[in-house]
């Protein structure tokens, strides 16, 4: 809780931090709640934690309390039930303010340095442990090159021998002892005397000629060794550059998640004080990199143009999601497997155009083979508005915005889905739009969500659209605006925006009408206004932002016209709308 005491150790050497435990409210029905501790501070005991809460429910201290159990096994659960109409948050201040769920953790940062203690800020720390390193990597070069160098000295020793070998068998057998053998070569040949006894040990199978050639790569790969480590003993910057390789190997081998949250204590300001609320652009890679870029970035440019990188194309990596917001809004990562994770957007990494990003596996605490199929913004929970799911085989659900406003980091169920079903997108709306389903083969069907029944979120939905055969799927989902048009694109770069007046509402469930004729399948649609802006992506990286106005509006059933010129080989793989931030809204 706070930061106050982090940055006073990390520039003193000295701090006291103060830790919370973590708790959730649940509800159990007939105006009851129960609170839960799920993680408690650090080297306070669990049974302790309980002992001290039931004295202090005993006593009075506490009230409101009608029940304590520990449910914990490997995992922190203390259940501690509420009376009826008792207020949750009196409770936890008081769990607060006289147990050890809030404690406070004294910090020295003393190291041993030339066999003294010594308390050390954190750049003192750094410099001291990157001088351990220097020490410890040069000595170790030192060793292996003196090792390397007296193995290159005994194969120097064998290719003379072997050079002249028939003189070295015949003084070999014409000695009466191994001495004498060894004195005599000494003295014919400029042998040092470790290389005589080298070579009177040799056996006879390193006379063969493979053998003599395993001799001469050893001794070649030997002397590029030395060179390396002699350049690492004689050049400061290549010893660095050592340190900094070795350091990194161990941050990718042992990085793991922080597992404590650093939250903002009472009475210091929140983050949304300190940074400026404008629009960004998130992008997601197929290879799982996230950033957060400035919209300004982004040029606008004419239709059919070929655009500005979108972001680096790393190791045949390309962008597969794109997002814009604000970063005051509250960002939510739906995946394929029907979960749901929220996050600030200015927690989000932030990254030029071109940069590669962060791993979202370090951003998010994702499931294993879960992969991002929708995000969107709200800038919070409590705006009466619903959120409508769809998933690649047709079905829909509709859910309460305000049943997603207890997440949790770990994520939440959003909908349940079937095997061999994915998520594909999710909308934000009012309880009484109109929605459209666009699919892979240019269908689309159009139907007032009241069809759709409020549901819980861990629930499956229902029937959107019936699909045409396996190959199809649904690939977007939009509300209906009469004073927008749908603008589709398809993978070959064709696009067109059509009136929605042109997709006559049916009823859910049906196959639906021709949205585009189209070779290679539909990739997106997007509801946009005539002053919107959009940006294209393709598989490549590359991308255009262009204004919708350029993309002409035609019929519903023809094939479109050309929103980007797509290099051989490559196609279109996404599009979002560009949202701007006004500095007098900021």
């Amino acid at each position: 809780m706070g930061r106050d005491g982090i940055e006073k150790y990390m520039r003193t050497g000295r701090g006291i931090v103060r830790i919370r435990g973590k708790m959730t409210i649940e509800d159990v029905g007939n105006d009851r709640e129960q609170i839960i501790i799920t993680e408690i501070p650090y080297n306070v005991n669990r049974a302790s934690l309980v002992t001290r809460i039931a004295e202090l429910v005993g006593d009075k201290v506490i009230e409101g309390v009608s029940d304590l159990r520990d449910e914990s096994d490997e995992n922190t659960r203390i259940v501690i039930e509420l009376k009826r109409g008792e207020i949750p948050r009196v409770v936890i201040n008081k769990l607060f303010k006289h147990t050890p769920l809030e404690s406070s953790f004294g910090v020295i940062m003393l190291a041993l340095v030339q066999r003294r203690p010594r308390e050390m800020n954190i750049k003192e720390m750094i410099e001291c442990y990157i001088e351990h390193r220097r020490d410890v990597v040069f000595r170790r070069t030192l060793f292996r090159k003196e090792k390397a160098e007296a193995r290159a000295h005994i194969l120097e020793g064998f290719k003379i021998a072997l050079d002249n070998l028939d003189d070295f068998v015949r003084i070999i057998r014409a000695s009466a002892n191994r001495e004498e053998a060894k004195q005599s070569l000494l003295a014919k040949y400029p042998l040092s005397e470790r290389q005589a006894d080298a070579i009177l040990d040799m056996r006879l199978y390193q006379l063969t000629g493979l053998e003599r050639e395993k001799i001469e790569e050893e001794y070649l790969a030997l002397m590029q060794l030395i060179a390396g480590l002699r350049e690492i003993l004689e050049n400061e910057n290549r010893l660095l550059a050592v340190i900094k390789d070795e350091l990194q190997a161990l941050r990718t081998k042992f990085s793991t998640p922080r597992k404590t949250e650093l939250a903002a204590a009472e009475g210091e300001f929140r983050m949304e004080d300190l940074i400026a609320n404008e629009g960004c652009i998130i992008t997601v890679t197929h290879k799982g990199f996230i950033k957060r870029t400035a919209a300004s970035e982004y040029r606008a440019q004419k239709r059919g143009g070929k655009g500005v990188i979108g972001t680096g194309s790393h190791d045949d990596d390309f962008v597969e999601h794109l997002f814009s917001a604000s970063t005051h809004d509250y960002i939510m990562f739906f995946m394929n497997s029907g979960r749901v994770y929220v996050e600030k957007v200015y927690d989000i990494p932030e990254g030029s155009r071109t940069a590669k990003g962060r791993s979202v596996v370090n951003v998010l605490e994702m499931q294993q083979g879960e992969e991002i199929a929708a995000m969107i913004c709200v800038s919070g929970f409590d705006s009466g508005q619903c959120l409508v799911l769809g998933t690649s085989n047709g079905v829909v659900k509709k859910t309460p915005l305000i049943d997603y406003r207890n997440f949790r980091k770990g994520g939440i169920i959003a909908i349940n889905i079937d095997e061999g079903d994915k998520l594909i997108g999710a909308v934000l709306t009012s309880g009484t739009d109109q929605l459209l389903l666009v699919t892979k083969q240019g269908m689309s069907i159009r139907f007032s969500e009241e069809e759709l029944r409020d549901q819980g979120r861990a629930t499956r939905g229902v029937r959107g659209i019936k699909l045409k055969d396996e190959d199809d799927e649904v690939k977007a989902m939009v509300v209906v605006d009469p004073e927008c048009t749908l603008l589709i694109a398809g993978q070959n770069g064709q696009g067109k925006r059509t009136e929605f007046e042109e997709y006559r509402p049916q009823g859910r469930g049906g196959s639906g009408i021709i949205a585009i004729r189209t070779t290679g399948g539909v990739v997106g649609a997007l509801s946009v206004r005539e002053d919107d802006e959009i940006m294209l992506l393709t598989q490549s990286g590359q991308a255009v932002r262009t204004r919708v106005a350029e993309v002409s509006v035609i019929g519903r059933t023809t094939q479109g016209v050309r929103l980007i010129n797509l290099n051989d080989g490559d196609r279109l793989i996404g599009l979002s709308k560009i949202i701007e931030i006004d500095e007098d809204e900021a």
